[in-house]
């Protein structure tokens, strides 16, 4: 299974499944360059702190355990055994409450069940992961509404719809193997409408290299149908205002005696609005009864009156003020909508990495229900992740909610009592860190300190722990930047032969259309020093841990053991895990919504009405020269990992530090195209945040917006500008200044 993204596999791949995104990934991994004994003898970690993102990575695979020698400053080899001794006395010394277990997202399946369960008989639920930096928002509002942490869309909906509405989501950069799925639906006559800020390449045309005439006469596919340009943070409004079309036509048809349904007791403001009578008008002639679903919401929902009526009451000049669109342009999407029989729902961490990301998928969930487009074929919500297992990782017990983890059973198993404390998130462990609260950080994978925000003072703050275990594969910054005891320990890659006391291991992991997948590593390790990660763990664990009964040498010695235990602790989502985890498609995980039953407190699927259209903001008296900055990833990069210094889609050469600015905003300000500048957080002046030498670049996209890349632009984003109830941080929004270099804002 590929180590970049995690979107699905298909039962019948196509001949060459290629994605320029996982043969990256895979190069990076399988690479013949060397991060061994002679390079950590020839650097100190002072001088490798100088050394760029991309540079410390290009050294290439990890080769031997490695541990940081204060006389020396550098990273010097160390035995297995004594490794694991050190760290399991140091952490026998802490207060479980005070030590830290961190996930990134590629961990396997077997894997992260035996590093929860660790830290678990350890005593510590601070299990926070990559997935509260990204799609956390979804696992907070989608079980709000639909009673389900994760989307409910497979690979066959998007054979099975007719249309797609595509938000906040770059498929070209995120996920391009996703874009075979879309040629194939737009093949079909399917009308995909997209909301996105920046007019982006992949989301416009394809051009398939499995398809010989594609690649010989350069003729693409086109994808979008409809194309919305939203603000940065302008997405609830934008579908607030598809939804009020919907709602106002489906009344002006009830008024003009049309529809005789049941429910839509009020009509819009204006009857005579032109817009509205011309869409009802359409529907009407095209034999409609209603807009609205009105079985399906009468049936399966609760909530409609309210979000109805607070649909209505907005005002159109308010709509399109906030999220940049036109009327004309919510109305048509509208249309479409209602047009359509079978809506797929796609979105990606535009919407989930703000402020308010949960209310964000709150409306997605909303637009769905108005029609009935939740739990039938070609008609879900699709939440596309980032990493190849963040979704599964979950699934098998990381989470700082001990209520989402069957406890009882793990206590069972493994004769211990799980702790039953809400631990940390991502925000949380670094406010812990910041305040001096933590004492250790193990980190299975990652580069924790590239990906979270505050970026400055969380270096600072590191320096002070007392442990800091990291398990990975290549040198990256958390590595160099390290606490009083520090360790790197490196791993195999899961494209790696994974040899145990009982032959060659698989592993699975779980992808972003809720199916499991087995995997099987192919190329020759890249050290014979390296242990595989389930090794490593249970070295740690047994060296660390005095209670419970866990057969961790019987793990590492055969996985299918630790599937066994999984399907234990998880009977109903991994039957007969063992047996069907090569099955061509995947394993598909139950999803109770799939079938319209809402596993939620009402037993329904809830209409959730947002508070607000958009954030409020302390900006001083003054805020015309303010732009909403939304951070990006080039397709040179995968997350923290950059691959080069190269963004051909959007035409960025050599460099990163740059910012997206409109044109017509560029001369407001009074700057220049190609003009160097500093960007500056224009909220809490308290401290400044800054980061300088970008330079300004022209491009398309709304005024009153900015972006740059990402974790470029990390050190403007305070650590407390997040989502309330997800705590993901608002990687997608953030208020900011431009300032020439050197000068000081003028606010």
């Amino acid at each position: 299974m590929c180590v970049s993204c995690a979107w699905g596999k298909p039962a019948k791949p196509h001949p060459l499944e290629f994605c320029e995104n996982g043969a990256k990934a895979t190069s990076w991994e399988v690479t013949n360059r060397r991060a061994d004994r002679a390079f950590f003898a020839a650097h100190t970690l002072t001088e490798l702190e100088t050394w760029p993102d991309h540079d410390l990575e290009e050294q290439g695979r990890l080769t031997h355990p490695m541990r940081w020698d204060a006389e020396t400053d550098k990273y010097v080899p160390v035995n297995w055994q004594d490794a694991f001794e050190e760290i399991g006395r140091e952490l026998r010394a802490m207060p479980p409450e005070k030590v830290d277990f961190y996930t990134s997202g590629r961990a396997s399946l077997e894997t992260a069940y035996m590093y929860q369960l660790f830290a678990r008989i350890f005593g510590s639920n601070h299990l926070p992961d990559s997935s509260n930096m990204c799609h956390e928002s979804t696992s907070v509002a989608l079980p709000e509404s639909i009673g389900a942490s994760i989307g409910t869309a497979i690979l066959s909906d998007f054979q099975n719809c007719d249309c797609i509405f595509y938000l906040a989501q770059n498929v070209g950069t995120s996920s391009p193997r996703m874009l075979h799925d879309l040629q194939d639906a737009v093949s079909r006559g399917v009308k995909i409408v997209t909301f996105n800020p920046l007019h982006e390449p992949g989301l416009q045309h394809f051009v398939n290299p499995q398809m010989p005439g594609q690649m010989l006469t350069g003729k693409d596919t086109p994808i979008s149908s409809e194309y919305y340009q939203v603000k940065n943070g302008g997405d609830i409004a934008a579908l607030f205002g598809v939804c009020k079309a919907l709602i106002e036509a489906d009344d002006a048809l009830k008024a003009s005696g049309t529809s005789k349904v049941a429910g839509t007791d009020a009509i819009p403001d204006d009857p005579s609005d032109a817009g509205t009578v011309a869409f009802a008008a359409a529907m009407a002639a095209a034999d409609k009864k209603h807009v609205l679903d009105h079985d399906f919401i009468r049936q399966h929902t609760a909530g409609f009156e309210e979000f109805a009526a607070a649909a209505r009451k907005y005002d159109w000049a308010e709509l399109e003020r906030v999220s940049g669109l036109t009327r004309a342009q919510m109305q048509q999407a509208a249309s479409t909508y209602a047009n359509s029989n079978a809506v797929l729902m796609v979105y990606g961490m535009g919407l989930t990495q703000h402020v308010m990301g949960v209310q964000n998928v709150h409306m997605v969930v909303n637009l769905a229900l108005l029609r009935g487009n939740i739990g039938k074929p070609g008609a879900n919500i699709c939440a596309v992740r980032g990493h190849s297992n963040v979704q599964g990782q979950r699934t098998v017990g990381i989470t700082e909610k001990p209520g989402l983890v069957p406890l009882d059973k793990l206590a069972t198993l493994y004769q211990f009592q799980p702790p039953e404390w809400i631990g940390h998130t991502t925000v949380e462990t670094c406010k812990a860190i910041l305040q001096g609260e933590a004492r250790a950080f193990v980190s299975l994978g990652g580069n924790f300190l590239r990906a979270i925000p505050e970026t400055v003072a969380m270096e600072n703050a590191w320096r002070n722990l007392r442990l800091t275990v990291q398990i990975a594969t290549k040198l990256n910054r958390s590595h160099v930047i390290h606490g009083e005891i520090a360790y790197v320990l490196p791993c195999l890659g899961r494209i790696e032969i994974d040899e145990q006391a009982t032959g060659p291991q698989a592993v699975s992991v779980e992808s972003s259309v809720a199916h499991f997948h087995g995997s099987r590593g192919r190329a020759k390790p890249a050290s014979p020093e390296l242990l595989s990660e389930p090794a490593i763990i249970a070295g740690m664990a047994r060296a660390t841990l005095t209670k419970g009964v866990v057969p961790w040498d019987r793990w590492v010695d055969d996985y299918s053991t630790i599937r066994d235990a999984i399907e234990q602790t998880y009977p109903e989502t991994f039957k007969d895990f063992n047996k069907r985890m090569f099955h061509p498609g995947g394993i598909p995980r139950p999803l109770p919504a799939r079938e319209r039953k809402w596993v939620t407190r009402n037993g329904k699927a809830n209409f959730i009405t947002p508070d607000r259209l958009f954030p409020e903001f302390s900006l001083g008296a003054q805020s015309d020269d303010v732009l909403h900055l939304a951070t990006l990833r080039s397709n040179d990069q995968f997350n923290t990992t950059i691959y080069g210094f190269s963004d051909r889609y959007r035409g960025v050469e050599g460099t990163r530090r740059v910012v997206f600015v409109n044109t017509a905003d560029i001369a407001r300000l009074g700057f220049s195209n190609g003009e160097a500048v500093d960007l500056v957080t224009a909220i809490d002046p308290e401290t400044e945040r800054r980061v300088s030498g970008f330079t300004i670049m022209a491009y398309d996209l709304p005024e009153g917006c900015c972006c740059a890349y990402y974790p470029e632009a990390n050190p403007l984003f305070p650590l407390d500008h997040h989502d309330t109830k997800a705590k993901t941080p608002s990687y997608k929004l953030l208020p900011v200044r431009l300032v020439r270099s050197g000068v000081a804002p003028a606010h």
